[in-house]
């Protein structure tokens, strides 16, 4: 087997949100804005067009733009890993090759998420990916999302394919996370996705880093948590995880989206944030008063109170 392209991701990398206005357009000033208070915060790399920047709302020529949009504006300081995850494989490969063409570093691709696939089928629609465009691929596994899961078995058999050299896997079972660390990290590198919820233990058992969105809300301070992860510093570690934890539960508690609370949290902030695509909606009243409460009781420095600027 020919050696695999070699890279060296590690760190808070961040899935970056996609602010749409309120015609529904990409707000381009605000999206460069916030790749650059990213790596301000100290991000070691820049995700577009993952969950976190609702890829399933976007058009492939706005998927691309993302990617140049954030090559544009992280300006080779930081790895950009464009989210080229879709339905179809034929769609994976075109988003791939166009990362490809523009400089990307990688690709982080997710699980199709429909029809229901069997293992073979996701291991063959990963092996063309790998074959067609030769591009460091991140596999991207988040089950609480997409019936199509990565097994810790199936995701040891896409280990050895040529491109595969990382993953985002955020399971929320931290038994599949050490099982996938066990059997993987002597070939690919392994990101947990879920950093507010299990940090400490996916650092201290050998995580490489952590693709996530929350630096987008937390700014410094969550990139100070994963290094007083990194360097077994737990007591004051597990401190902040507590309020990761507190955080992710305020934003999805009474049934409230994810993706939409970030943003809210944002513009509560003063960050560009901006509004979700249809069918999300933004967050409004009571939902943001209990966000912008809970987010003052954390400690959070709250500048609006409006759902987006």
């Amino acid at each position: 087997m020919a050696k695999k392209p070699k890279v060296d991701w590690r760190g808070v990398m961040t899935a970056v949100v996609t602010p749409f206005d309120a015609q529904g357009r990409i707000d381009e000033a605000a999206y460069k804005r916030n790749v650059e208070l990213c790596i301000g915060y100290g991000c070691m790399g820049i995700v577009p067009s993952g969950c976190g920047g609702e890829s399933w709302a976007l058009t492939n020529d706005e998927k691309k733009r993302l990617y140049k949009l954030a090559m544009d504006a992280a300006k080779g300081r930081v790895p950009v890993i464009a989210g080229t995850g879709g339905t179809s494989t034929a769609e994976c490969i075109e988003l791939g090759e166009y990362a490809k063409s523009i400089g990307c570093d990688g690709v982080m691709v997710l699980a199709p998420y429909f029809p229901k696939l069997s293992d073979d089928d996701l291991f063959g629609h990963y092996k063309m990916l790998s074959d067609a465009v030769n591009i460091p691929i991140m596999l991207y596994n988040v089950p609480g999302y997409n019936p199509n899961e990565l097994k810790p078995e199936l995701i040891s058999r896409l280990a050895d394919l040529q491109n595969v050299v990382a993953i985002k896997e955020a399971t929320t079972e931290f038994a599949k996370f050490h099982w996938t660390l066990r059997m993987c990290s002597d070939r690919i590198q392994i990101m947990t996705g879920q950093l507010s919820i299990y940090g400490v233990a996916a650092v201290s058992h050998g995580a490489r880093g952590a693709v996530t969105t929350v630096p987008q809300v937390w700014g410094p301070e969550s990139i100070e948590y994963y290094n007083l992860c990194l360097k077994g510093e737990t007591e004051r570690a597990i401190e902040l995880e507590r309020k990761a934890i507190d955080l992710w539960h305020l934003y999805h508690d009474k049934g409230r989206t994810l993706y939409c609370s970030i943003k809210a949290g944002m513009n509560l902030q003063g960050l560009p944030g901006g509004l979700p695509r249809p069918p999300l909606r933004p967050i409004l009243e009571p939902d943001l008063t209990e966000i912008r409460i809970g987010m003052e009781q954390m400690g959070f420095k709250i500048v609006s109170r409006a759902a987006a600027e």
